[in-house]
C-alpha cells in the first residue's frame, strides 16, 4: 500500500492506494539521456534537365503518405501521382494534365507545405 497526499482545487486529501496482483516493482534506474536521432538527409532535387515542364503541386500541407506513380510512368489528367496525409485524411495529388512523370521531388514521410512541387511531368 502506498500513501499519497493530493490537492484538488485547494482541498487536501490523504489517500491510501492498494496495489492488487502487481509484483513488487524492481528499483528504477535513471537512464542517461539519449541523443536525438539524426535527421535523414533531405532528398536531392532532380537536375533541371530531368525536371518536366508541368508541376504537380500539393493542395494542402501534410505528410507524404504514398507515391503512386514513379518516374517514367504515363499518367492521365486526374490520376493520383502522390498521396498526402493531412488531419488523418489521405488526399490524392493528381496530375493536372496528361503526361509522363519526369521527376518525383519528395519521399514517403516528408513534411510538405501547401503549394510545394511534389513532382513534374513532361
Amino acid at each position: 500500500m502506498k500513501n499519497y497526499t493530493i490537492t484538488v482545487n485547494g482541498n487536501v486529501y490523504d489517500v491510501t492506494v492498494e496495489e492488487k496482483g502487481a509484483a513488487p516493482a524492481a528499483p528504477v534506474k535513471a537512464a542517461a539521456p539519449k541523443a536525438a536521432p539524426k535527421a535523414a538527409p533531405a532528398p536531392k532535387a532532380a537536375p533541371a534537365s530531368a525536371a518536366g515542364a508541368i508541376e504537380v503541386k500539393a493542395g494542402a500541407a501534410g505528410k507524404v503518405f504514398k507515391i503512386e506513380a514513379g518516374v517514367g510512368t504515363s499518367v492521365k489528367r486526374g490520376d493520383a501521382v502522390v498521396i498526402i496525409e493531412a488531419m488523418k485524411m489521405e488526399i490524392p495529388v493528381v496530375a493536372p494534365e496528361d503526361g509522363t512523370v519526369a521527376s518525383i521531388n519528395v519521399a514517403v514521410g516528408d513534411a510538405i507545405e501547401a503549394g510545394a512541387v511534389l513532382a513534374t511531368l513532361n
